[in-house]
């Protein structure tokens, strides 16, 4: 019995100071796995009833259609992955699945960024005025929206083809070499530091252009906002301006809390990784937090677009059509 007492002893302080960790990062994305997943499913699902009982989609939904899609294959592609080696599970990929692992959450990923920006895009030209220089789009988007969808899709497809060349399962007598991304269950490498560097930074700053493009689209809405409330109090009654105004503070909210965090997420995943590109070999620590970062980025932004968000827009947008803001 003491020597049971002294063993159980010795693997508790072990486990407190070397698996406390590992339980902490596993435990971590089962919940963001489990959260995220059914909620993707749950938003598809009702677009899709939407669709069989109304015959037709509006724009908005077709591209959160699409959007909670993209974020459902990340979850599954890269989360669910992450989850199993956190629990211990190896050896899970050969290097055919580690290229087509890697190969569809780059293609997956890029999209769920471009596609929050045009969502992005698409709410403030709704709610651009008539004489507006977006005004036209109103009617563009929707026309194109899914020659837009589908040239996105292509161009994530060309500009990652030459992903797959880099990632294995392993390597001889489990010697990782220098400029390579420990995933823990993949590999990427890259043969020099001029492509390491060369192709995050191509990454990096094709991110960044649709984050500023949302940033900026963002703000357009908030400005929007801001000058039709002043309109609003001098052209309404006391009790429908109350109503008015609080429809405006709670989109404005809703814009603010969005881009806020949305930006904070991409900063922290971003900046991991243009460190990550100063080093010869990434941490696994680094990895885990982008991974975690990129999932949790991706189902906050599902949530934040309801259909009860959209209505507000349109409701906003049918008191703009008509009025010159200057």
């Amino acid at each position: 019995i003491k020597l049971f007492c002294f063993s159980f002893s010795v693997t508790e302080d072990i486990m407190d100071t070397t698996d406390t960790n590992q339980v902490f990062k596993a435990t971590a994305f089962l919940i963001l796995t489990t959260i995220s997943i059914p909620a993707n499913i749950f938003v598809s699902y009702v677009f899709l009833r939407t669709f069989v009982t109304e015959g037709k989609l509006m724009t908005a939904d077709i591209i959160l259609c699409h959007l909670s899609f993209v974020n459902l294959m990340v979850a599954l592609i890269r989360s669910i992955p992450q989850t199993l080696v956190a629990f211990g599970y190896k050896n899970m990929f050969d290097d055919v699945g580690c290229k087509f692992t890697i190969f569809s959450f780059r293609i997956f990923r890029g999209l769920s960024i471009s596609l929050t920006c045009l969502l992005s895009t698409y709410q403030a030209v709704l709610v651009s005025p008539a004489t507006s220089r977006l005004a036209p789009l109103k009617s563009r988007i929707p026309q194109y929206l899914i020659h837009i969808i589908v040239i996105l899709y292509v161009i994530y497809c060309v500009s990652n083809f030459n992903a797959p060349i880099s990632a294995v399962a392993s390597f001889p007598n489990n010697t990782i070499p220098p400029y390579t991304f420990n995933l823990q269950f993949c590999f990427v490498s890259f043969p020099n530091y001029i492509g390491f560097i060369s192709g995050g930074l191509v990454h990096f700053l094709g991110d960044l252009l649709f984050i500023v493009l949302m940033a900026i689209m963002s703000g357009y809405i908030l400005v929007l906002l801001y000058k039709h409330s002043k309109r609003v109090k001098s052209l309404r009654s006391s009790k429908s301006r109350q109503s008015r105004a609080r429809a405006e503070v709670k989109v404005s909210r809703a814009v603010v809390t969005l881009v806020t965090l949305y930006c904070l997420f991409f900063g922290v995943d971003n900046i991991i990784y243009l460190y990550s590109l100063t080093v010869l070999r990434v941490t696994i620590l680094l990895s885990d937090i982008r991974v975690f970062f990129a999932t949790l980025n991706a189902l906050f932004f599902i949530g934040s677009f309801s259909r009860v968000n959209r209505g507000q827009y349109l409701n906003l947008s049918k008191s703009f059509h008509g009025r010159k803001l200057t």
